[in-house]
């Protein structure tokens, strides 16, 4: 009777570790790209200070896709929408691998919106994929698929009107996303996220948001953790104004953890074009 108990446990102990292996070795998607090479990410390129090591993301989830996302070779110029480099060519250490468009719409909250509506549709996930337009309407995917419209009146009211076949393709979510940045932003992205109390419970796919006219948002697509002393580190990603490639941030206050940023960084987080209070944080 033992033996046969024994034989049973290590069936499914190698059933978990073939389920694991296979989560693993699937192939992390991103819809805009056709191809891209695994050297090229975040955690391939982008090494934890001495002392370090990466927070476990269980494959699947958003900060495991955002922990791999693809990125430039090397460190280019961070171009604005219309081709033009940036101004500030200070405040980036790396320039993640995704197209901005041609038109001054992917900005800050936008890019957040970008990343998180992207992990959604590689995994298929469409019923999540929603967001809040500043009124305060709805705007959701599903919806979109259906061939409804939003109609904005001249008294700001938004209707949903069925003006078109149903579609779920991939250029058929990029022009909903075009729709949203155009009537989302920080505003209406901070209002719809929920309050991060305790920022040492911070995971990757937070944001830093202040809601405004302008305000910003900078997402966490990384996090390392010290076995020896338990402090944490994390890395930021940003778009901004106008509309730019969206890069990995340098840490302007630490050039010895640059461009990891310490967990406990105080009341106030500075980063190279923003300030954020430890408040700020939202999670999706």
């Amino acid at each position: 009777m033992l033996m046969k108990l024994l034989a049973i446990s290590l069936f499914f102990i190698i059933i978990v570790f073939i389920i694991t292996g296979i989560l693993y070795a699937q192939p992390r998607f991103y819809p805009w790209l056709d191809k891209y090479k695994t050297s090229e990410t975040v955690v391939s390129r982008i090494s934890t200070p001495d002392g370090y090591e990466r927070t476990e993301t269980p494959p699947g989830t958003f900060a495991d896709w955002l922990r791999h996302i693809p990125l430039k070779k090397r460190k280019p110029a961070v171009r604005l929408y219309d081709g033009r480099k940036k101004r500030n060519q200070k405040a980036h250490f790396a320039v993640v691998d995704i197209d901005v468009g041609s038109k001054n719409l992917q900005q800050c909250a936008d890019a957040v919106i970008r990343l998180r509506a992207e992990y959604l549709y590689s995994v298929g996930d469409y019923e999540g994929i929603h967001f809040n337009f500043t009124s305060g309407d709805k705007a959701s995917f599903t919806e979109w698929i259906e061939g409804y419209r939003p109609v904005v009146s001249d008294n700001n009211k938004v209707s949903w009107i069925k003006s078109g076949v149903r579609d779920s393709s991939y250029q058929n979510f990029r022009k909903y996303l075009e729709r949203v940045f155009i009537y989302a932003g920080s505003f209406s992205l901070k209002k719809e996220m929920q309050n991060v109390q305790n920022t040492d419970e911070m995971q990757i796919g937070d944001v830093f948001v202040q809601g405004g006219f302008p305000g910003h948002a900078v997402i966490v697509v990384d996090m390392a953790l010290s076995k020896d002393s338990g402090k944490k580190l994390f890395l930021l990603a940003q778009s901004y104004m106008p509309a730019q490639d969206i890069h990995i941030l340098r840490n302007p206050t630490n050039s010895g953890l640059d461009p990891w940023y310490k967990l406990d960084f105080g009341e106030i987080l500075h980063t190279p074009e923003w300030t954020f209070k430890r408040e700020d944080l939202r999670r999706f």
